[in-house]
């Protein structure tokens, strides 16, 4: 199936600026403040009939409904377990278990106590994608435990969710190796635009 996929990250969070593991976290009148800034842009690369998918975070969903984007949220943009490590600071990590954040840090198979690596991610990200890339594909969201029918035969979806899974789609979708992850850097609001073709999925520029 022909698909364009546009993979935003959600706005900044008030942890994220302070340096913490996410905590299911809204959106503060900062994080707000940038999706207004940069609404007309990501606006313009969406087509009218575009199929809209949400991390159930709370600040994916925020992001959503401050661009005005009807979505559907399903489960399998969650954001990449933090295990024990949700809501600390990576300062006091790094003073009581430097090791292992260090591991986690640059091994895709390190994982954070009670949570989930890297590379677990990759396998979930792709599996998330070749599904989207069925002909019925378009329609797998879910909310509220219901199958979203509307956007089956959409050409372009975007979804909403978090800096993770973003790198870990372009990975699934150039077939590169986990181990490169922690030099692709994703900033709140970033999109990256996937294309699905007999081909499988191809990652491009983002056309803004």
């Amino acid at each position: 199936m022909d698909m364009r996929l546009l993979l935003l990250s959600h706005a900044s969070t008030a942890a994220q600026r302070a340096g913490r593991f996410p905590a299911d976290d809204p959106l503060d009148a900062r994080g707000l403040a940038e999706v207004k800034t940069h609404t007309a842009r990501l606006r313009a690369a969406l087509s009218g009939d575009a199929a809209a998918f949400v991390s159930p975070a709370t600040c994916a969903r925020d992001t959503v409904s401050a661009l005005g984007l009807a979505s559907t949220v399903d489960a399998a943009l969650a954001d990449i377990d933090y295990g024990n490590w949700q809501g600390r600071r990576l300062a006091d990590l790094a003073i009581e278990t430097p090791q292992e954040l260090a591991a986690w840090t640059h091994d895709p198979d390190a994982t954070p106590p009670g949570g989930e690596s890297f590379s677990q991610l990759v396998k979930r990200v792709g599996q998330w994608l070749d599904a989207l890339g069925t002909p019925q594909g378009a329609g797998c969201g879910t909310h509220s435990g219901k199958t979203s029918a509307a956007s089956t035969h959409a050409h372009t979806v975007i979804a909403v969710t978090h800096a993770p899974l973003l790198r870990a789609a372009i990975i699934h979708a150039t077939g590169a190796s986990p181990t490169v992850f922690a030099r692709i850097e994703i900033t709140p609001l970033s999109m990256v635009e996937l294309r699905h073709s007999q081909r499988g999925w191809t990652w491009r520029p983002a056309s803004l």
